[in-house]
């Protein structure tokens, strides 16, 4: 039993043992979440040691707020589990989600945009629209607009992150989604491509590779969701981290983000960052940096970085985003 128990990585699996709980003690252990307990213990003492295991995950696992910007480093399960995307229609309104699907960054929109139309009426969300916008003029549409504007969840899908700034970038379509998303309105996702676009900055491309030059990486302007992040994604996956320093070396006011696949960095409203997914999330911060070359260098010699400090976090971290350090667990 406690093995099951440590095993459980998503408030859907501990939702479900609740459940079962219920059914062994005869109380009502469904209706309490880790946000909502208001007594020392919560738990009916049904076996102690299953009491001490379900406090210890809840102190670990990522907690569910109403919504939040979810940036996805790319390849999220989409089969066994979902637990991402499970997230994402949890915070989206559950069953009375109405989610807009955005599959412009795709090469194949209509076969992207139906594949998450599936897998999110299968879980069960109230009403879905693939929002399958092929130019810019479309983004002016009143009728997508208002979709937009009355949606409780919108999921950005992969592809290429300079089509979808070229196509979403500065259009009233924008503008309003951007608006919702940072006033916590709306629950906004990213997977790949979706997530490079969150920033001011963006990764338009680039190499892998050990050491950070000026030749590994393409920047250009993003969507401005996150202002202050350069997103990279795939990022062990891909040996992506000289890529990201390259980046943020030459912005030093920015915190360079870098996901791993199936590894989601949710971005709640009170200015915590938190980990959820099977890899980790790379933050590299210049905020102390005494020292770069990168002004004196050309584009394939070895970048100079001083005092640059990196921290990642695994499934269950947090890290605070105003205060830049982790937020250390309290047990």
């Amino acid at each position: 039993m406690l093995n099951f128990v440590s095993n459980l990585s998503s408030s859907s699996q501990l939702d479900l043992l609740k459940l079962k709980l219920t059914k062994l003690s005869g109380a009502d252990l469904t209706s309490l979440s880790p946000n909502g307990l208001n007594s020392p213990n919560p738990y009916p003492i049904v076996f102690p040691m299953l009491h001490l295991a379900l406090q210890s995950l809840e102190s670990t696992m990522p907690q569910r707020t109403q919504t939040a910007i979810m940036v996805i480093g790319g390849a999220e399960d989409k089969v066994h589990g979902c637990e991402i995307l499970h997230s994402f229609f949890g915070r989206s309104g559950g069953e009375d989600a109405r989610i807009a699907i955005l599959p412009c960054a795709s090469r194949e929109p209509t076969l992207i945009g139906e594949r998450y139309r599936s897998i999110f009426q299968t879980m069960g969300a109230k009403a879905i629209e693939v929002l399958n916008i092929c130019d810019r003029d479309q983004c002016s549409d009143p009728i997508l607009q208002e979709y937009v504007s009355n949606c409780t969840g919108v999921f950005m899908t992969g592809g290429d992150q300079i089509r979808l700034c070229g196509i979403l970038a500065d259009t009233p379509m924008m503008t309003i989604l951007r608006s919702r998303a940072q006033a916590g309105e709306v629950t906004l996702a990213g997977t790949s491509a979706g997530a490079a676009v969150m920033g001011h900055h963006m990764i338009a491309g680039g190499g892998s590779g050990e050491t950070p030059n000026h030749s590994m990486v393409d920047m250009t302007l993003g969507l401005g969701i996150i202002p202050e992040v350069i997103v990279d994604q795939h990022f062990h996956n891909r040996n992506r981290m000289a890529r990201l320093m390259s980046a943020i070396a030459g912005h030093r006011d920015r915190l360079g983000v870098g996901i791993d696949e199936d590894t989601c960095a949710v971005f709640e409203g009170d200015g915590r960052l938190q980990v959820m997914g099977k890899g980790a999330v790379t933050i590299v911060d210049p905020g102390e940096m005494t020292y770069t070359n990168q002004a004196e260098v050309n584009r394939t010699d070895p970048l100079c970085i001083s005092n640059l400090r990196v921290h990642i976090l695994n499934a269950g971290r947090c890290f605070d985003l105003d205060k830049r350090k982790m937020i250390l667990p309290t047990h």
